[in-house]
């Protein structure tokens, strides 16, 4: 009898391995089910996430409560004007051996992590901002001509603060479409925020125990791009990007409104999350329900709304929402 397992086997036990780590996340996260749901199946989806909110909200612990729970070994970046690409990725010092003779040696920088934490990203230099470019995007970094490969996994989770904007940089379009997702923090209702003010502030923190490895986290990642993508659902991606673009699209406000769309890695980052998705809530086949729960976080920074939009009271998530009603 052959020991490798069936597909069905490798999803139950995937499926049980994420709904672990994610309540074991919700344990030292409160109140935020629906974020750490969403960056997981970003996570699963091989992608890099954007973690958007006020400070105080949880997401530096979020990104290393994730990275002690997976085992992954974390970086950060406290990204200020003055970040230098060289700061991010390494750079070469002359060192001298024993011998005497002198060479070039590479010091490696923070981004060779399997987790990398890019805290207040906009707050860097655009020329800081597209060093980070290639390792998303490759996996990879060049320093003097030599190509360096990154850690497996690697994912990049980055913070924005979205109220204060003097002495930032918008990231350019290139480079927003580069993160999977953009997962909106929001302030945690009452319950969880008094169960909060107590695991913080007496001994009764939530201790974090490593219940996978970053082997896990690649196998779930190949697993997910194995599972079974319906035709019907794959249909209802294809349309729902295609009519977020004024071009193609059927409906007047994304004619009227959008300046500009989201191109094909919002169809691949749909049909990828969607089977991520559908895996952590134990479902082996992923459908529009899965489309309808993760269309905000991956065509919202996609998309740009015009001034007339902004003066009829039109935002970005309230065209989103038609999209879904219509093609989902």
């Amino acid at each position: 009898m052959s020991s490798e397992k069936s597909l069905s086997q490798k999803i139950t036990d995937a499926s049980v391995k994420l709904q672990n780590i994610k309540k074991q996340i919700s344990q030292v996260i409160l109140g935020q089910d629906l974020v750490i749901d969403l960056t997981l199946t970003c996570i699963a989806s091989g992608g890099h996430v954007i973690l958007l909110g006020v400070p105080g909200l949880a997401k530096t612990k979020l990104v290393e409560t994730i990275g002690k729970t997976i085992s992954l070994d974390t970086g950060r970046i406290q990204c200020t004007p003055d970040l230098m690409p060289a700061d991010i990725i390494g750079s070469e010092i002359l060192d001298e051996d024993a011998e005497g003779k002198r060479h070039f040696k590479f010091i490696k920088g923070p981004v060779f992590a399997q987790l990398l934490m890019a805290d207040e990203i906009n707050r860097a230099s655009p020329r800081t901002q597209s060093a980070l470019l290639q390792a998303m995007q490759e996996h990879q970094v060049t320093i003097a001509g030599q190509t360096y490969d990154l850690p497996k996994p690697f994912y990049v989770l980055a913070t924005q603060n979205p109220l204060e904007q003097e002495g930032t940089y918008p990231l350019p379009e290139a480079q927003l479409d580069r993160f999977m997702m953009e997962v909106q923090i929001d302030y945690p209702d009452l319950d969880a925020e008094r169960a909060m003010v107590l695991a913080t502030t007496t001994n009764s923190a939530s201790d974090i125990k490593a219940i996978a490895s970053p082997d896990d986290l690649i196998d779930i990642q190949k697993l997910v791009q194995e599972l079974p993508l319906p035709e019907s659902v794959l249909e209802s991606i294809i349309n729902l990007v295609r009519n977020a673009r004024p071009e193609t699209s059927s409906l007047d406000n994304v004619k009227n409104y959008i300046v500009w769309a989201p191109g094909p890695r919002a169809t691949q980052a749909l049909s990828l999350s969607v089977r991520a998705h559908a895996l952590i809530h134990g479902r082996e086949i992923a459908t529009n329900e899965d489309i309808r729960a993760l269309a905000h976080p991956i065509l919202r920074h996609r998309m740009s709304i015009n001034a007339r939009a902004l003066s009829d009271g039109i935002s970005i998530d309230d065209i989103i929402t038609q999209l879904i009603t219509e093609f989902c």
